[in-house]
């Protein structure tokens, strides 16, 4: 018997809609970027990309455990001397929630071009309406 072994010509993709709502960061994170690489299909080939589009809505609802909401930060540089700029958790949820979300996913997938494919799959919006409905996604439960 073959190792089936995926290709793009025999890749189903379908989309997926994720309510954040009440739910922790990082289990939802987790959930998505199983759903973008494709680990949930018995047709999984880590060398392709065959995981589904995944729209997530409320991300302005989402809950961190802990002290994080307080004491994690996030960081960027613009590439300049002294362009650190810091950012907490909490000010990222009040003002970028979607980034913040994407930060999160973005940790959970390879590091390369496939990765960079992958996350081009992921919608992310604050609030409960999404500009998806022509795709008719199927609701994920969590």
């Amino acid at each position: 018997m073959k190792t089936f072994m995926a290709n793009a010509q025999n890749i189903e993709r379908k989309w997926y809609v994720l309510d954040a709502e009440n739910r922790v960061l990082g289990r939802v994170a987790t959930q998505t970027a199983r759903l973008l690489r494709g680990k949930h299909k018995p047709t999984y080939t880590p060398h392709v990309d065959t995981g589904d589009y995944v729209i997530v809505v409320n991300v302005d609802k989402i809950v961190l455990t802990g002290k994080k909401l307080d004491q994690k930060k996030y960081y960027r540089h613009s590439g300049f001397v002294g362009g650190l700029k810091e950012e907490s958790a909490k000010n990222m949820l009040e003002n970028k929630p979607e980034e913040m979300f994407i930060h999160a996913v973005k940790g959970m997938i390879p590091h390369n071009a496939l990765g960079r494919k992958m996350i081009k799959k992921l919608k992310v919006y604050a609030g409960p309406e999404h500009d998806n409905a022509a795709q008719k996604p199927e609701k994920y439960e969590i």
